[in-house]
């Protein structure tokens, strides 16, 4: 990665001033910009065609997309989004990360310990119904306590009468409120993933960068009652692909966007909040790398989690350089007048809230135990088992009823624990945390009780016996009665933890999550005055629609081509000298005379993603599935911020690579007939 400053960043400001123009936008699919997208493209949707895109896009709830590729439950995603379960089902013996994973009759599928899909069946406004349970002269405390309650409400009348997996889901900042409603997944079993070096290809050193030679895919089966599920649609597979100039279109769940938030809230991020994340995860990062370096044993088992991380800093330093650019914000204040002429006072109150964030978010970064599972896992079932106590509406919202069965099927998961993993994340979270906040933070205080960290991590880990679901599952079955009578001590040092976690996250939800919406929400109501529906509301890891054509781009004083070939793969490899990150994987290198070279491998399109969007499927305008996104190239990195089609790009692998990967690579016709619909 280029460490420079983002010079690509006044390219981008050029032709960033219209508002929503060309193929900018992650459209909620009740709110496409049809006018829009007839006048450039002439081509306008109708309801079966959107009512294939909807039900053939599949949500992976550990983060990432896909969709349906076959009417017997396959489903097509990236290899990065598989590498979780891949690395929970590998063994000392069988690493499928390194080696593939080939499952050549049904027989032969792994089922997933805890790979959760969403299908999302239908979504509804209730924006009145949960506004009106706001009394507008109350506090904001109890505003905002009034509007999680409505919410929760919701959610549970929809849970019990449908039986889906029911989210009442923010949109526009608070301006607006939808039920999504999802059919839920929880047997699938994995079919088929390359090794990851064909996968990601070039590693670390070419992630986030374009002209790209992966083969970034991976194939599910969902099974329902022990057999295959028959999806209501899915896409059919061209053999064809992209071609350069074409009308795409991307389905997925793209994570989350700041576009719309106010400079103030982006300020924080720049100064304060992305600064310290970052700090955490490389913590954490050359902790996993320095236990990597153990052996071959203990980098499989750290892969999955070493990559998040690397992955995510890398994406972070691009968002921080893309935000210390003073064009940014300055285009952000120029956006924002004519919205802050009409709500100033929620401008004002919400910058007077990031100032407040600013004293505690230190103390909001440095107690998370995001890298532990056993520390997660007693942190889970202590707040599980108060906050179920308690009636539903007043619960956290992770824990409502309509949240609990993901929750516990990702809690008590079979996956394997590795206590020499745990006992180094879990030093590493414990150090940062005295070092960052002092011995005299309460949740240090209680965390350590003046214990060195590795200390405390060696016997926690060593004594707990939570690594056993069937302990977790006793606990969570038990309630608070069975956890207040645990001796466990991760559980006990867990119950430390609780009140210093609960201070803090009422802190947060009375001084600022409460300014954020409902000052939020008048900001909306001014949007939507001057601007009706014609914007997109941020992402929110819910299904969203964005369009754009197959495209290179010009950077610096040459043209970057839309597509790379096989001939690329293998060349880039020569000019490495078949060395490290860029060495052919043999299965590769010995299909090279069976390969037709001149077959497209990833190409780049307009399309508006972020994170969240890997394993998003690519379309035509017949909904025929022709790419599959895996990634943005290094100018896209500030589209969490303000897009750009000048070099920003969505990158994504051709369909007919991985068809030709699937038949000459790694023998899986089978596979390939069924996409091809020749079964």
């Amino acid at each position: 990665m280029n460490h420079r400053k983002p010079a690509f960043l006044v390219l981008l400001l050029v032709g960033a001033a219209a508002r929503c123009g060309a193929d900018e936008g992650m459209w909620t699919l009740d709110n496409l910009p049809k006018a829009q997208l007839e006048r450039r493209y002439h081509f306008t949707p109708t309801r079966d065609w959107l009512e294939r895109a909807r039900l053939a896009s599949v949500r992976f709830n550990d983060g990432g997309s896909g969709a349906f590729v076959s009417p017997d439950g396959l489903v097509l995603t990236n290899h990065h989004v598989a590498l979780g379960q891949l690395s929970k089902v590998s063994t000392e013996k069988n690493d499928y990360v390194k080696n593939g994973f080939f499952a050549r009759t049904p027989d032969e599928e792994l089922k997933c310990p805890d790979l959760e899909l969403n299908v999302l069946e239908s979504m509804q406004d209730v924006t009145r119904r949960v506004l009106s349970a706001v009394k507008p002269r109350a506090p904001l405390r109890v505003q905002n306590e009034q509007r999680k309650a409505a919410m929760a409400r919701v959610e549970k009348e929809c849970s019990r009468k449908t039986g889906l997996r029911c989210d009442v889901i923010e949109l526009y900042e608070g301006g607006e409120y939808w039920l999504y409603r999802y059919k839920k997944y929880t047997d699938v079993r994995l079919v088929m993933a390359p090794e990851q070096q064909a996968a990601f290809y070039g590693r670390d050193p070419d992630n986030f960068t374009y002209p790209r030679f992966d083969l970034d895919f991976a194939f599910f089966r969902v099974y329902e009652k022990g057999r295959p599920v028959r999806p209501k649609q899915y896409f059919r597979w061209s053999p064809r692909g992209a071609a350069d100039g074409e009308l795409v279109f991307v389905t997925g769940n793209p994570g989350f966007t700041e576009r719309q938030k106010t400079v103030s809230q982006l300020e924080f991020d720049r100064d304060t909040r992305l600064p310290l994340h970052l700090q955490r995860l490389k913590s954490l990062r050359a902790a996993l790398e320095a236990y990597s370096a153990g052996g071959a044993e203990e980098a499989r088992r750290a892969q999955g989690l070493l990559f998040m991380l690397r992955n995510s800093v890398k994406a972070l330093d691009g968002e921080l350089r893309g935000l210390q650019d003073p064009k940014l914000i300055a285009l952000k204040r120029e956006r924002q007048k004519p919205l802050r002429a009409k709500a100033p006072e929620a401008f004002d109150k919400i910058a007077q809230a990031q100032k407040l964030l600013e004293s505690r978010q230190k103390q909001r970064e440095f107690r998370s135990l995001f890298g532990s599972k056993l520390a997660m896992f007693a942190m889970t079932i202590v707040l599980e088992s108060e906050e179920t106590a308690k009636p539903n509406d007043r619960r956290f919202e992770e824990f409502r009823d309509s949240n609990l069965d993901s929750l516990n099927f990702r809690l008590l998961s079979p996956a394997p624990v590795y206590p020499d993993l745990e006992q180094a994340a879990l030093t590493d979270i414990l150090g940062q945390a005295q070092n960052s906040l002092g011995a005299d933070d309460p949740w240090v205080r209680a965390a350590l009780q003046g214990r060195a960290p590795a200390d405390e991590a060696r016997e926690l880990v060593a004594a707990t016996k939570l690594a056993d679901p069937a302990v977790r599952k006793a606990l969570v079955q038990g309630g608070l009665k069975a956890v207040d009578a645990s001796d466990d001590p991760l559980i006990l040092w867990a119950r430390r933890l609780d009140p210093a976690y609960r201070e803090l996250r009422k802190w947060h939800e009375d001084n600022i999550q409460s300014v954020e919406a409902l000052e939020g929400n008048r900001i909306a109501k001014a949007r939507f005055a001057l601007y009706g529906k014609s914007e997109y509301p941020d992402a929110t890891f819910t299904l969203r629609l964005s369009f754009g054509k197959v495209a290179g781009y010009d950077e610096l004083t040459t043209r970057v081509p839309y597509k790379t070939t096989f001939y690329g793969l293998f060349d880039r490899g020569a000019s490495f000298d078949d060395a490290g990150p860029y060495q052919i994987p043999a299965r590769v290198d010995a299909a090279r005379s069976r390969l037709d070279l001149s077959v497209p491998l990833d190409f780049v399109a307009t399309n508006d993603i972020v994170g969240g969007n890997s394993g998003s499927p690519v379309f035509n305008r017949d909904a025929e599935l022709v790419g599959l996104i895996f990634d943005g190239n290094i100018q896209s990195l500030v589209w969490d911020y303000v897009y750009s089609a000048q070099q920003g790009r969505a990158v994504a692998v051709h369909s007919s690579a991985i068809l030709q990967a699937l038949r000459k690579i790694y023998g899986m016709d089978a596979l390939a007939d069924e996409l091809e619909a020749k079964r």
